[in-house]
């Protein structure tokens, strides 16, 4: 039998505007996968853009793209990312590149929180997802 998946964004008049985000994403059926924080490194363990986080967002949005596709999900499945960097005030430079991975028209519910450090001190970033699949 097929598990039809139905998830529906809401921005509610009754709430803030969402800027590049949805405030509130209703997963009705469906599949949950959870990916842990991804960082900076590639698939050989090897630190990827030291002091870059342009460089070091963007392997973390492939590190998640590699981890939803072994799952059988992609982007569009996103429903939640929470992100942690070392410097908020640089949160535009991670937008720009999320929007290049995630559905613009539904976005997922995000949060964002800046942290002292990371688990090692290279890096500058750290994403976690939730996706619904079917």
């Amino acid at each position: 039998m097929k598990n039809d998946k139905q998830t529906i964004f809401r921005n509610p008049q009754s709430m803030p505007p969402a800027n590049g985000y949805t405030q509130v994403v209703e997963v009705r059926n469906g599949r949950t996968i959870y990916v842990s924080g991804q960082v900076a490194m590639n698939q050989n363990g090897k630190l990827v853009g030291p002091g870059d986080l342009a460089a070091q967002t963007r392997q973390v949005f492939e590190n998640i793209k590699a981890a939803l596709e072994s799952s059988g999900v992609s982007f569009n499945d996103v429903v939640k990312l929470t992100f942690f960097v070392t410097d908020i005030a640089q949160m535009q430079i991670v937008r720009d590149i999320r929007d290049s991975y995630v559905n613009t028209k539904n976005p997922p519910a995000s949060s964002a929180v800046e942290v002292s450090k990371l688990v090692n001190e290279h890096f500058l970033i750290e994403i976690e997802a939730i996706a619904v699949g079917e």
